[in-house]
């Protein structure tokens, strides 16, 4: 298992999501294979200390929906970030970056953020 460690100290929210979807996923291996979990550990630290737009913070949306009818909420990233703080804003960014198949949990158990 190979461990990869971020410093999220002023870099952007989505460049920092990217860099490390590609490595949870294994591209940057030259034995990379989509439908293999890659063997590496990514640790971030300082997520509170992320570069974010004001527009970002004002405009970003987190929707989840209970599978009722009326049962889509939204939550906005300050409310999140207040609620669940800063590495959870990382988390969901990293998440839609994922390939959406069943592998998807079992690569972000390989994230390990800390504030």
């Amino acid at each position: 298992m190979k461990e990869f460690t971020f410093d999220a100290t002023n870099k952007k929210l989505g460049r920092l999501a990217s860099e490390i979807a590609v490595i949870l996923m294994g591209k940057n291996d030259p034995s990379y294979a989509p439908n293999v979990v890659a063997p590496h550990k990514v640790i971030v630290s300082n997520a509170s200390k992320m570069a974010i737009d004001e527009k970002k913070m004002d405009e970003k949306k987190y929707a989840k929906f209970s599978g009722y009818p009326g049962g889509l909420k939204m939550v906005s990233m300050p409310r999140m970030i207040e609620k669940k703080g800063y590495a959870e804003v990382l988390r969901n960014a990293v998440y839609g970056m994922l390939p959406g198949n069943k592998l998807r949990k079992q690569i972000m158990k390989n994230l390990i953020i800390s504030e």
